[in-house]
């Protein structure tokens, strides 16, 4: 034993460095406070990189580490959203036989006291005046964290926590059997499992973009392994998790060509399923009220809310010059439009039936769909991070490094966006992705590391 710690030694201090950071992030943070939660967080993500590099052929000295990370949140509330107090609304109402897609918050509270109005002030009013924008899976969690957690706001957090945490441990699973049957090092699955951004995000602050990805990477190694049935039921219950993936379901029937012809047939049916299970997910729930108030509430993300963008405020700016009013009503409809055209055209002109070739489509599709949006919240670049791990492209290491630059906007009591700080964070990224594609697709390919 003394013989390990004296080898390791080094390793082993800076992984309690890690420990001492991340309980300061669970339990002494206030995300007002700036310089510390990007002091914070700037060290985690040195710390991440170099445990990663000097154990990365140390599976379970780094599979342990990153669990333990994530359990020193496990009492914690979450500390940078508060998204979590509707998860809990919402699973409360379906315990209570209410369709949650049926009413916003607004139009209940009038009924309601005690437990469910600590719910209602701590979700805030954004939340408090829309309709639910979660899935029907995602309602189901909520509902099984507010049963299992009792009549207790911490008690649902930790079961929710704990359901993330196990998201994470099969995407680390999966993960790795993927990369290997790809001929890539393993080790690389620690770049999404150790991120601090990811343990932060997602376990701390209880985002279910890791369950997503849990299903979403368990239908990609299943459909590697040609088992595409099973593969397009998970990718409809990850789609039922978060719709994300829909974006997805035109770059994988390049998997389905065959020296220059297509299988229709199994392609027709993969999508058939895909659908059915996302349709059935819905069902318990379903109504025409329901379409509406879900479709009503997603519009919301496209024509309403603004954070951290950066191709869409550049357009806003414009607009002001020329119109003298925000556009984002008018540019909301436009650039999901293009950033589907742009998906449909690597689907197309991007002919490569390997599933390396496939999943790099899904992280240059995903990567533009965030790069023209009028909202990026820092953990929804989980989704790009995973898929990034199976390829070449580092530049979503460096987004995740810079992302939380954008928390500037709570350290002041007005919510106004630091522009200055937003342009460093994009400038590197668009830089490093510029120069990532020059080398990668025009210059002489080198062997991957």
């Amino acid at each position: 034993m003394k013989e390990f710690f004296q080898n390791h030694r080094f390793s082993i201090l800076i992984a309690f460095t890690g420990i001492a950071f991340y309980f300061s992030f669970a339990y002494n943070l206030d995300r007002a406070d700036f310089i510390k939660l990007i002091g914070l967080y700037g060290g985690l993500f040195f710390i991440s990189l170099k445990l990663i590099q000097l154990k990365k052929t140390d599976f379970w000295f780094l599979a342990g580490l990153a669990l333990l990370y994530r359990l020193i949140f496990l009492l914690a509330m979450p500390n940078l959203s508060q998204d979590f107090y509707r998860f809990i609304w919402d699973g409360k109402l379906i315990l209570e036989g209410i369709n949650p897609y049926l009413y916003k918050p607004s139009e209940l509270i009038e009924n309601f006291q005690g437990f469910w109005s600590r719910l209602y002030q701590g979700m805030g009013n954004l939340s408090q005046g829309n309709y639910t924008s979660y899935p029907p899976v995602n309602q189901f969690l909520f509902a099984v964290s507010v049963l299992l957690g009792g009549n207790s706001i911490l008690g649902s957090v930790l079961i929710m926590r704990i359901l993330i945490i196990f998201a994470d441990l099969g995407t680390l699973f999966f993960g790795r059997k993927l990369l290997l049957n790809l001929s890539l090092p393993p080790h690389r699955i620690f770049w999404y499992i150790l991120n601090p951004l990811i343990i932060i995000e997602l376990t701390g602050n209880l985002h279910f973009e890791g369950v997503m990805l849990f299903f979403l990477v368990w239908s990609l190694y299943l459909l590697q392994q040609k088992k595409w049935q099973l593969s397009s039921i998970l990718l409809g219950i990850s789609v039922s998790v978060k719709l994300l993936p829909l974006i997805f379901l035109p770059l994988i029937w390049n998997f389905f060509r065959k020296n220059n012809g297509l299988n229709f047939t199994k392609l027709a049916l993969y999508y058939l399923v895909v659908g059915a299970t996302v349709v059935v997910s819905f069902l318990p729930l379903l109504s025409s009220e329901v379409i509406s108030n879900f479709s009503r509430s997603l519009g919301l993300w496209f024509q309403k809310f603004e954070f951290n963008a950066s191709v869409y405020y550049l357009i806003r700016w414009i607009g002001f010059e020329l119109k003298g009013y925000n556009i984002i009503a008018t540019a909301g409809k436009i650039l999901p439009v293009l950033t589907l055209l742009i998906i449909m055209g690597l689907a197309f002109f991007k002919r490569n039936n390997s599933m390396s070739a496939i999943i790099v489509s899904m992280l240059l599709g995903i990567s533009t769909y965030f790069f023209l949006s009028t909202t990026i919240h820092p953990w929804y670049l989980a989704t790009p991070l995973l898929l990034s791990v199976f390829t070449k492209y580092r530049f979503m290491i460096l987004w995740t490094s810079v992302v939380f630059l954008s928390y500037f906007t709570y350290s002041n009591s007005g919510f106004k966006e630091n522009y200055w700080l937003l342009a460093l964070e994009y400038i590197f990224v668009y830089a490093f992705l510029i120069y990532e594609i020059y080398k990668n697709e025009f210059k002489t390919k080198k062997p991957a590391i």
